[in-house]
């Protein structure tokens, strides 16, 4: 990659900030699919209104301002029509070893499927290991979340950890499995 290279946008996709405006109504709707709320959380799934919304993300900004800054949060965002289609972070960095958890979500289904998130993983790596030098990422998946374990070893994530029966969903004991890739694994794959 170049130094001209953009670092937030693809060919499909941007990587932008919260728009604490407009962004809470597509995400109060993303909270009413208990199939995405199911994949993207372990905590109980339950709607949230856009208000509530607003406020979890005026209360994230709060905490960035004052503290935060081992967390990046992103928004996924459409080149063709700049459509909010999802959330992408870094969050949980460890400045001194280097190391941190990726996370994204698509969260309508028909935007599901399109490619959008397999290259916000490549901008996510690629910004996490070329701007921020982080060594290590990882990459925490429930089990029955079969397509992002497809996305994420198909960059190259291999199977680290796996926490026996510590999710409970529908009266079923579910695996939560962790992932990691390391800085010099995609740079391999990058050649």
């Amino acid at each position: 990659m170049s130094i001209d290279t953009p670092l937030f946008a693809g060919n499909l996709v941007r990587l932008g900030p919260i728009d604490h405006e407009k962004d809470p109504e597509a995400v109060s709707r993303w909270t009413h699919d208990s199939g995405f709320m199911r994949m993207m959380y372990t905590d109980p799934a339950r709607p949230l209104s856009a208000w509530q919304i607003k406020k979890k993300l005026e209360q994230e900004l709060e905490k960035f301002l004052e503290e935060d800054k081992n967390t990046f949060h992103f928004r996924i965002r459409t080149l063709s029509d700049d459509r909010l289609v999802g959330f992408a972070e870094l969050a949980g960095i460890s400045w001194t070893n280097r190391i941190g958890t990726i996370r994204l979500g698509i969260g309508d289904a028909e935007d599901r499927r399109k490619g959008y998130g397999r290259e916000t993983v490549g901008l996510l790596l690629r910004y996490a290991y070329d701007e921020l030098n982080l060594y290590r990422l990882t990459a925490v998946i429930p089990d029955y979340n079969t397509p992002a374990q497809a996305l994420f070893t198909g960059f190259g994530f291999v199977e680290e950890v796996r926490r026996r029966q510590a999710l409970e969903r529908d009266c079923q004991r579910w695996d939560l499995v962790h992932y990691g890739l390391l800085t010099d694994e995609w740079k391999e794959m990058q050649k």
